[in-house]
């Protein structure tokens, strides 16, 4: 039996193919909220009734860098070693490729108000959306996740 140049050529290019879907396959199970992850905050807006504009994490009291576990339910600074302040996630779903978490907290007297958030994982990928409502204002985050 002869082998073409042209059949090798098209079962190499099949091989190629099918192995460009196997580091995403992989990757998935990294960002599913299996392992805690090491978020990074990238770009955060504020939106209030009267303006909408882009603030640093640090001026709106937020880490620049957290730490989720899903698995534990908590999210806390990535620098607070002891998680002393930390939030309790609420809600835990996997949806359309995304995990998905909920959570809220009070308010800190004479520092915050309370605040609801929702974070969206992107299980191919690790991007992170964080959106949290206060009374008086939405904050949306853009970040990104790395698998601990």
């Amino acid at each position: 039996m002869e082998i073409s140049m042209k059949t090798i050529g098209i079962f190499t290019f099949a091989l190629l193919l099918s192995s460009m879907f196997i580091p995403v396959t992989s990757w998935s199970a990294e960002f599913d909220g299996s392992r805690p992850l090491l978020c990074s905050v990238i770009t955060v807006n504020e939106i209030t009734p009267v303006e909408n504009r882009m603030v640093t994490a640090e001026s709106i009291g937020m880490p620049q860098f957290i730490m989720i576990d899903a698995a534990r339910k908590k999210v806390w600074a990535a620098t607070d070693k002891e998680q002393k302040q930390r939030s309790e996630i609420n809600m835990v779903q996997h949806l359309g490729g995304k995990l998905i978490l909920q959570g809220a907290d009070e308010g800190i007297e004479k520092q915050r108000e309370a605040v609801s958030w929702t974070a969206n994982i992107s299980e191919a990928t690790g991007k992170l959306i964080l959106t949290a409502a206060g009374e008086e204002a939405v904050f949306a985050v853009f970040g990104a996740c790395l698998p601990q």
